[in-house]
C-alpha cells in the first residue's frame, strides 16, 4: 500500500471512530432515576453522590462538536439539567432557583441564568448560553423546551432518566404529551369557553413552534387525541390564556 493510499484509509477510519463516538450518561441516568420522583428532585441527595460529581467532570472534559448531531443534542440537554441541579446545590438553595444571585429583591446580573458555572469541554457557559446559543438555534427542534428544567415547579417535570440519541425522538415525544396532557394546572382546553390555556413558555418560546397563534395550537394539537378538545385547537375563534408560572423549587422532600 502506498503513502498516499495509508493516509486515505487512515482518514477514514479515524472517520469512522468519530461517528461512533458517544457520551456515557449511564450515571446520570441511575441518579435520577433514584432521586426524581414525579418530575421532583432530591437534591441533597445529589450533592451528596459523589457519582454526581464525577459525571459533572465527564460533561467538562467532553467536547460535545466531536460527537455525531444526535448525541451531541441528548448531551447539552442533560448538561443543562445536571448544571441546574449543580447550581441550586452550588447555592444552597432550597425555596426558588429566582433566589439565586438576588440582591435587594433584585436579580443581580442576570440572576442564575447568566452565572457561569457550567463547564463543558473545558469551557464555562452560563445556563442562558446553553439554551439560546448551544441547543435552540443550532438544532431548532422546539421539543426542547419539555426536555430542559429550571428547576422550578412550573416547569416541564424533569424526567428520571437521562436523555440518548437512541431514544431522544421517544423522549422527547413523551415528554410533550407528560407536560401538554398531564399538567392541568399548566396546560389545559376549555372546549365550552373556547379558551386554551397553556404555560407562560409558550409565550416566551412561541416563535420556535410556529411563527402565530394558530400554528402555535396546530402544532400543538397532534398531542391530542381526536375529538372536541383537539377541534378546539384549530377552531380560529378561539382564545389562548397563559398560566401562572410556578417558580417555587422543583424539590423533593422525603
Amino acid at each position: 500500500m502506498t503513502t498516499t493510499l495509508r493516509i486515505l484509509a487512515a482518514c477514514v477510519l479515524g472517520a469512522r471512530l468519530l461517528s461512533a463516538q458517544s457520551v456515557d450518561h449511564s450515571a446520570f441516568n441511575a441518579l435520577l432515576q433514584q432521586h426524581v420522583r414525579d418530575g421532583l428532585v432530591d437534591y441533597d441527595a445529589f450533592a451528596n453522590a459523589p457519582s454526581f460529581k464525577a459525571y459533572l467532570r465527564t460533561l467538562a472534559t467532553t467536547d460535545p462538536a466531536r460527537l455525531p448531531r444526535p448525541e451531541q443534542l441528548a448531551f447539552w440537554i442533560n448538561a443543562y439539567n445536571a448544571y441546574t441541579i449543580a447550581q441550586i446545590n452550588a447555592h444552597g438553595e432550597r425555596q426558588s432557583i429566582k433566589n439565586i444571585n438576588k440582591a435587594f429583591g433584585f436579580l443581580k446580573t442576570g440572576g442564575p441564568w447568566r452565572e457561569k458555572m457550567a463547564t463543558v469541554g473545558n469551557t464555562t457557559y452560563t445556563l442562558d448560553e446553553i439554551e439560546h446559543e448551544r441547543i435552540r438555534p443550532v438544532f431548532n427542534e422546539p421539543r426542547v423546551h419539555f426536555a430542559l428544567v429550571c428547576a422550578a415547579i412550573g416547569c416541564p417535570p424533569l424526567r428520571n432518566e437521562a436523555y440518548t440519541a437512541a431514544r431522544l425522538d421517544e423522549q422527547l415525544d413523551d415528554q410533550a404529551r407528560q407536560f401538554l396532557l398531564r399538567s392541568p394546572a399548566k396546560n389545559r382546553i376549555d372546549v365550552a369557553g373556547k379558551r386554551v390555556y397553556l404555560s407562560r413558555i409558550f409565550d416566551w418560546y412561541g416563535s420556535d413552534f410556529a411563527p402565530d397563534q394558530a400554528g402555535l395550537l396546530r402544532w400543538l394539537s397532534r398531542y391530542w387525541t381526536a375529538g372536541a378538545e383537539r377541534n378546539a385547537l384549530t377552531d380560529r375563534s378561539v382564545r389562548i390564556v397563559f398560566t401562572d408560572y410556578d417558580w417555587s423549587l422543583n424539590a423533593w422532600t422525603k
